[in-house]
């Protein structure tokens, strides 16, 4: 409760609005306590962070950082939603995924998720990951398709899908009109997963279709998974994802729509990674960026762009898949608050194989919970005004527009994707962004940050062999630390034990417990477990400690001081005891018988992968 003063004045007004100087200058004190003599703009460029496109988030934003005018809600440029109410009305929907071959169990699944929170399915159909065309009544079965629509993935198979799916819709009573859904055709999407070349014949027979005679099923998808999938950065998703927008909406008005029937056959699907912020801005800068599409086409106002958001795949970790659930839910926050109208949470053991019940459950309740629980939907825009989610829109909105130009002047998203120039983009990108994981700039709960060796492994049922396609490549952030992951668990299969390194610590466990847990951390990420036993060591008592390890390889943790003491005697009596590689945790010095330091910024990927290979574990 505010409490006023007899003049009615807020107690607020007696005190001075500060200055961004007066801020400044307390930053430079506390980053001089820390070593860092910086002074004016450098000290707030030192607390500033460079994120993907060569974005910089600062420290603080003011009224000084605008942006151009978001305008409103339903509105031109649509920045702050596609429809006025925005997810006000009823939340934004919960579409859960499935990719199964068999009708049956299909069937069960989808309808648990119907009568438990989901409010539309997206199916894969035909492959040979998705139910066979011909199950597709089956695997339907009780589901109120009037009430429930459907997202489908058919890819080569669309037409067949297409007919049999308006035929149970037709079969079961549903009129035209209450028809609700997406047909999925995406032959751009599908070019950039398979390297093929991209017919978009059926995409517009289906698109004609559904504008005579279907006002409520969009036959086209925008899916930008495979350019974040492939390590692409948020702007070169955003840019291919408005180059496939404008191929598809050439072809659509060169057969004969018009340019609000053709903007209105489109769905775009993005992904949101656990980075809510980022993917708010994303959303937000996607609906700017097809809005100016629209109005340089003549017509501003069917630039309302429909968006279905998916949890990023890139994110979720095979190892402690627990972590999942906490990615899942920032990044179904961020789709929501950003104004996606569906969004899908990807199970938490999504990236193991087939998808347990309980899993789905989880996936469902996190859009459950942010709607009934935490009323994210219950506000309009909620990040419209903050100055840093609008300068962040508005900068990563111009990077997009680059890339998009870059596309363009290649001859467009097909002639770009033959070229191989989005691939390449994306690759330089990942290859960036690779070196950051590997240095845990970019840190992986329960994978290089916090791993658990003896940790419950999750099993699931395998997906369906798919053979090898052509593409873009689809990565995982953990995958380097997998690999180093798998090494090790082969060698504990054929051993009964994991690799080993002797944390020797020097000094009270003041001097070395940081170092150690540091150096502990840091060989777990892959695989290789830490004997810290005894706790402490020195010169007389290293070579006893060093056999009862059951290693040759050593890393020395203490502080600096005692490194400068007893280092170079420690690892002398280490060497003799038969060590073969001692490291150090800490900074690179000039200290006798260390042959490699391991410290914060270091390439931990390198480092475990040479301990593994000087440790014959194949």
């Amino acid at each position: 409760m505010t409490v006023l003063p007899a003049d009615g004045l807020s107690l607020a007004a007696e005190f001075p609005d500060p200055a961004h100087e007066q801020w400044q200058s307390l930053v430079e004190g506390v980053l001089r306590k820390s070593g860092k003599d910086v002074s004016g703009s450098a000290a707030e460029k030192a607390l500033s962070t460079t994120v993907e496109d060569g974005l910089i988030t600062r420290p603080l934003y003011t009224s000084r950082d605008d942006a151009p005018d978001a305008g409103l809600p339903g509105f031109a440029p649509f920045t702050r939603g596609s429809t006025p109410q925005g997810s006000t009305a009823g939340g934004w929907g919960v579409r859960q995924r499935h990719a199964t071959t068999d009708p049956a169990r299909l069937n069960e699944a989808v309808l648990g998720d119907l009568e438990n929170g989901a409010t539309s399915l997206w199916l894969t159909v035909g492959g040979a990951g998705g139910v066979p065309v011909s199950g597709l009544a089956r695997a339907l079965e009780g589901v109120h398709l009037d009430l429930a629509p459907l997202a489908l993935d058919a890819g080569d198979e669309l037409d067949a899908a297409a007919t049999e799916l308006l035929r149970l819709h037709a079969e079961r009573g549903v009129p035209a009109d209450a028809v609700r859904g997406s047909l999925g055709a995406d032959p751009l999407g599908r070019a950039a997963r398979t390297g093929g070349e991209a017919d978009l014949t059926s995409a517009v027979h289906w698109a004609k279709h559904c504008a005579a005679g279907f006002p409520g099923l969009r036959a086209v998808t925008v899916d930008a998974l495979p350019y974040h999938e492939a390590g692409g950065s948020a702007a070169q998703e955003l840019g291919s994802s408005l180059a496939t927008g404008v191929a598809y909406l050439r072809a659509l008005t060169e057969a004969g729509l018009g340019v609000e029937e053709a903007c209105a056959q489109l769905e775009f699907r993005y992904a949101a990674t656990a980075d809510q912020f980022l993917t708010i801005a994303k959303l937000r800068a996607a609906r700017r960026l097809w809005a100016r599409v629209a109005e340089v086409c003549g017509s501003p106002e069917a630039g309302a762009q429909r968006q279905h958001a998916v949890t990023s795949p890139v994110m979720m970790t095979r190892r402690d898949p627990w972590v999942n659930m906490l990615r899942t839910t920032l990044a179904c926050l961020g789709a929501g608050v950003g104004g996606a109208d569906t969004v899908t949470v990807l199970p938490f053991d999504h990236a193991l194989g087939l998808p347990d019940a309980f899993a789905r459950r989880i996936a469902r309740n996190t859009s459950t919970i942010l709607l009934e629980e935490s009323h994210l939907a219950r506000v309009i825009d909620p990040a419209g005004g903050s100055w840093y989610v609008e300068r962040l829109t508005d900068e990563l909105a111009d990077a997009a527009w680059a890339f998009f130009q870059e596309i363009e002047r290649a001859g467009g998203q097909a002639a770009a994707l033959g070229s191989g120039l989005v691939a390449e983009r994306i690759a330089a990108t990942w290859a960036a962004r690779s070196k950051d994981l590997a240095r845990r700039k970019e840190p992986i709960t329960g994978v290089s940050e916090f791993p658990q060796l003896a940790e419950r492994t999750v099993e699931r049922e395998p997906l369906p062999p798919v053979t090898a396609e052509g593409g873009l490549p689809v990565v995982r952030r953990d995958e380097a630390f997998e690999e180093l992951r798998a090494r090790s668990d082969a060698h504990l299969a054929a051993t009964g034990a994991r690799p080993r390194v002797f944390l020797a610590a020097l000094g009270p466990a003041s001097a070395h417990t940081a170092r150690a847990s540091f150096a502990a951390n840091l060989f777990q990420a892959g695989g290789i477990e830490p004997v810290h036993e005894p706790v402490q060591v020195d010169a007389s008592s290293a070579a006893a400690a060093l056999a009862a390890a059951g290693t040759d390889v050593v890393c020395l943790c203490s502080s600096d001081a005692l490194y400068a003491e007893q280092a170079a005697d420690v690892a002398e009596a280490l060497v003799a005891a038969g060590a073969q590689r001692m490291y150090l945790a800490g900074r690179p010095g000039a200290y006798a018988g260390v042959d490699e330091y391991v410290f914060a910024g270091c390439d931990v990927v390198s480092v475990l992968s040479s301990v593994l290979d000087r440790m014959g574990v194949a």
